[in-house]
């Protein structure tokens, strides 16, 4: 049977070029990225609401009961989290007592009320850092490995024949040479791990964009024939959503209900995620060593990236992270954080208690659930499944912003997801340790306008009692009263605020000095010395954090608009104009609030904020600088800020640099017309789609004549999405742009493309790896 769209008054659309001659529907559903469907149903439960109308409808009769969930009940279990909340309180108490002592009326004024309200919250924020770091050292230097170890004797017993694993990478609108070069190089680990039977690779799609569709379908062809050319033994399928809906959450859903089955695990990776073969099957050995476990988080180690901001989160994140992330893991436990990817999920309880619901009502904080990492954790603990954090095993790696521009660029998303989860704090069942995730989340945001509030009323202080004038209580009296200052005590306070702050630095590297581990980050010497370098950039960009999440928290409450953009992967430079842009009102505000203080202050100058207004006079800069490569390049050539996996890096990063390096062009829609090769290419990496009929079937003839007569600029994305959907329809329109009738801009877009590489693809050019030390400013 020959293909044909029906209802058309063109000619009878040919056969490709690079498909044999009398091609049929049955020869088409030969590619090489399709799996059988094994659908299974995850039904979203409505969420109960306000825990205040849920009580007054459970008196009346109209809600039932909801059943209570899983309560930490062991002893030990609930000493250490008791503890926690008494050491904090602890320190919350004693420091607010110290602060209501220095202050000038001992808290007896509004401002000095609202001050100590605000430091009582920011204290309690800061000293539950640093108890959980101290907890975090103990646990570094009494257990160290702890599953690391746990995975290697696992991975000598045998595993159940039956157990399938998916690992899954959803992308939207990423590049495909990144995503393309990791997934590679994590195949390539886990077949050399000698266990990849039961592995199956997913690739989900949300891509809006024409060009990188085709170019990831395109890519889907090249890895599996790279590979060997059989996906039976590859085992790599592409599924591209045409309904986008619910981002990430949904695509991970979308994959569930039509493949879910299928599967026993399933691997959650991102965009820019790499992984070894000895940790996917350390995942699934520590699963099935679990029966009860339905989650387990891994622990990324940052890595990848060269500009000096990314490096500097890269040596924090390795220094100081693994210090915080054993803390966690030493009061969660089996109550832990899910981040969304690296993990690895039961499929079955994941499809029957995390189908999200949208969450009930208007305005900002409803709709779609959009940190559902945090949610879907809590609901499978809430089922009764243990949550794990594997802060030890190694072999997972991600990405940082490469700019600080990016980076809250990703934190508006984050920030208006955590004030989001407030609404389900309450939620009935939900064990108390995930509440306090919650909490915590909107704490990591809302802390920032409590900063600043605090900030500006320390300076309204400042003023008040700068102007105010001595007070004689009698006429005779010798000397006035002024408003008193306890020295000694306010020495004492900033000696105990400091050692909050700066403490879980040196516990980190006191635990990687005790271990021998200095020489990994270039030796004692420059450990220290990138520790202070670190530090000095933080407590600059520490003010500028502040002042952008504390308007992420005010607009994601007053309902403005936050549209979803993929972050870039690869070293991404700030202009001085975006710099001035985004940071120019931070610079007019910091003028203003030092002419102020200088001018209303009598001469006097609060040196505390010293440090707060230097940083945001130094945003610009700041934000320029951070994003060059040159000088990240100049750190790693003097071996600062130098990560583990610089010192020696792992053979699956090493592998990713060289596919990334090695990788095509992508190649346009129009140059996609003019090359049959690689329209074969990009057509056979994707899905089969039928040939349009009947109305549908006219209605694409008709943008099939208009894109001929119009050139491509006649296309929208969604009809080149459709396009690109139809082999048959986008080889009719091939062979109609290539007639001397089309229009001229077509013939441009295929000399572009008349260059052909091997196997039908662009010509290789060489491309900036992730960690490329040739990567351009």
């Amino acid at each position: 049977m020959s293909l044909t769209i029906d209802a058309t008054p063109t000619p009878p659309l040919g056969t490709s070029p690079a498909m044999p001659a009398g091609d049929t529907v049955e020869a088409l559903t030969e590619r090489p990225a399709q799996h059988p469907l094994a659908r299974g149903a995850m039904v979203p439960r409505p969420w109960a609401g306000n825990p205040l109308k849920r009580k007054f409808a459970r008196l009346t009769g109209r809600v039932p009961r909801a059943e209570e969930g899983p309560e930490a009940k062991a002893p030990p279990i609930m000493l250490r989290r008791l503890g926690l909340l008494v050491l904090v309180a602890c320190c919350a108490m004693v420091g607010t007592d110290y602060m209501s002592e220095v202050l000038p009326n001992h808290g007896n004024s509004w401002v000095e009320q609202a001050v100590l309200i605000l430091f009582a919250v920011l204290f309690a924020w800061i000293s539950a850092g640093f108890w959980t770091a101290l907890m975090g050292m103990g646990v570094m230097l009494t257990s160290p490995k702890r599953w690391t170890r746990r995975a290697a004797a696992l991975a000598t017993q045998p595993r159940d024949p039956s157990c399938r694993t998916a690992i899954v990478m959803p992308i939207c609108n990423e590049d495909v040479a990144t995503v393309f070069a990791g997934l590679q190089a994590t195949w390539e680990s886990l077949d050399a791990s000698g266990r990849r039977e039961g592995f199956d690779f997913f690739v989900l799609s949300d891509t809006g964009k024409p060009d990188l569709r085709a170019a990831e379908q395109a890519a889907v062809t090249r890895f599996i024939a790279r590979l060997g050319g059989d996906n039976a033994k590859v085992r790599l399928f592409y599924r591209w959503r045409q309904h986008r809906t619910r981002k990430k959450a949904g695509n991970v859903a979308d994959f569930c209900r039509r493949y879910g089955r299928a599967y026993r695990y399933m691997i959650v990776l991102d965009a820019d995620s790499v992984m070894t073969g000895e940790c996917l099957n350390g995942l699934v050995d520590l699963m099935e060593d679990s029966p009860d476990t339905g989650l387990i988080q891994t622990a990324p180690r940052a890595t990848g990236l060269m500009t000096a901001h990314a490096r500097s989160l890269q040596f924090s994140s390795a220094v100081y992270g693994p210090v915080f992330t054993a803390g966690l893991h030493y009061w969660q436990l089996g109550e832990s954080h899910y981040w969304g990817h690296n993990a690895i999920l039961r499929v079955a309880p994941f499809m029957e208690h995390c189908a999200l619901a949208p969450i009930p009502g208007k305005g900002s904080m409803s709709g779609d659930v959009m940190s559902h990492d945090f949610v879907e954790a809590a609901l499978l603990r809430r089922a009764g499944w243990k949550v794990w954090v594997a802060h030890d095993l190694p072999g997972s790696y991600e990405q940082v912003p490469p700019s600080l521009v990016t980076e809250v660029q990703r934190d508006r998303r984050w920030c208006h997801g955590n004030l989001q989860n407030s609404r389900l704090m309450f939620e009935p069942g939900l064990h108390p340790v995930h509440r306090s995730v919650f909490l915590t989340g909107v704490l990591a945001y809302v802390s920032a306008p409590l900063w600043f509030a605090f900030l500006l009323l320390s300076s309204v202080m400042f003023l008040q009692y700068a102007a105010t004038l001595p007070e004689f209580l009698t006429p005779y009296q010798v000397f006035p009263l002024w408003p008193t200052n306890n020295v000694d005590l306010m020495l004492t306070l900033f000696g105990m605020t400091a050692l909050l702050l700066i403490a879980p630095k040196f516990m980190a590297l006191t635990v990687i000095t005790l271990q021998g581990r200095a020489r990994e980050y270039g030796g004692a010497l420059r450990l220290v010395t990138s520790a202070v370098l670190e530090f000095l950039y933080t407590v600059f960009l520490a003010p500028v954090r502040m002042l952008f999440h504390s308007q992420f928290v005010v607009g994601a409450l007053a309902g403005w608009k936050n549209a979803w953009v993929s972050p870039p992967r690869d070293d991404d430079a700030t202009t001085w104009r975006d710099a001035w842009h985004r940071h120019g009102p931070h610079t007019l505000l910091a003028a203003t609030w030092a002419a102020a203080l200088v001018l209303f202050g009598e001469g006097a100058f609060p040196w505390w904020l010293s440090p707060v207004i230097a940083g945001m006079l130094l945003a610009a800069p700041l934000s320029v600088w951070g994003s060059r490569s040159s000088i990240g390049r100049a750190l790693r050539r003097h071996r600062l800020l130098m990560i583990p996996e610089e010192h020696v890096e792992p053979p699956v990063l090493t592998r990713t640099r060289e596919l990334v390096a090695q990788a095509p062009e992508d190649v346009s829609f129009a140059e996609l017309l003019g090359s049959p090769a690689s329209r074969d290419e990009a057509l056979r990496g994707g899905a089969l789609h039928m040939p349009s009929r009947g109305l549908k079937g006219a209605a694409l003839q008709r943008v099939i004549d208009s894109a001929v007569h119009d050139g491509p600029k006649g296309l929208s994305p969604a009809q080149r999405m459709r396009l690109i959907s139809d082999p048959l329809a986008l080889e009719t329109l091939a062979s109609r742009v290539a007639s001397p009738a089309s229009h001229p801009d077509w013939r441009e877009g295929a000399a572009a493309s008349a260059a052909p590489a091997g196997g039908g693809a662009a010509a290789v050019a060489p491309r900036l790896g992730a960690g490329s030390a040739a990567a351009s400013n």
